[in-house]
């Protein structure tokens, strides 16, 4: 009899290569930004001072440092709707790593953000366990170039 996982695989390999969907709008602001500096000590001046921002950097304003934006990727994801068939089970689901990403475009502080996610590939890696790999774009409201780009593996695990 085939576990829950090995079910859940099954249904995974058949929607590889399928768009998951897209997720809702979230704003990016400069106390969030300024609290992500605070935590990981980096206070470049792009990130934390407006004023000197306004006038040295590209951008004419404070953006919104990349591992902030890459660690939105839960939040981001967390509203792109799931088949949940293919959950059927779970006990857990962990970060596994990235394949790549890739910071294409910064997020200036006030723009608004969206994950869309297409399934890239399942792995079953024993009878209980599954790598999903899924790439996930961060576009950026009224933006050409999306903001970010990963390749994102969970591990889910199944009892």
């Amino acid at each position: 009899m085939a576990t829950a996982a090995e079910n859940a695989y099954a249904l995974f390999e058949k929607a590889v290569g399928q768009p998951e969907g897209t997720g809702d709008w979230f704003q990016v602001t400069q106390d969030q930004i300024n609290a992500f500096a605070d935590v990981t000590h980096d206070h470049q001046f792009i990130h934390v001072d407006p004023e000197q921002a306004a006038k040295l950097s590209p951008w004419g304003t404070t953006i919104a440092h990349g591992f902030l934006t890459l660690s939105m990727l839960t939040h981001l994801v967390g509203s792109i709707p799931q088949d949940m068939s293919r959950l059927q089970g779970v006990v857990m689901g962990i970060n596994y790593g990235f394949d790549k990403v890739r910071f294409i475009n910064p997020v200036k502080t006030g723009s608004r953000i969206r994950a869309s996610s297409t399934l890239k590939s399942v792995e079953l890696k024993d009878p209980n366990t599954l790598n999903v790999t899924r790439t996930v774009t961060v576009e950026i409201e009224g933006e050409e170039k999306p903001a970010l780009v990963a390749d994102w593996i969970t591990r889910l695990v199944y009892g």
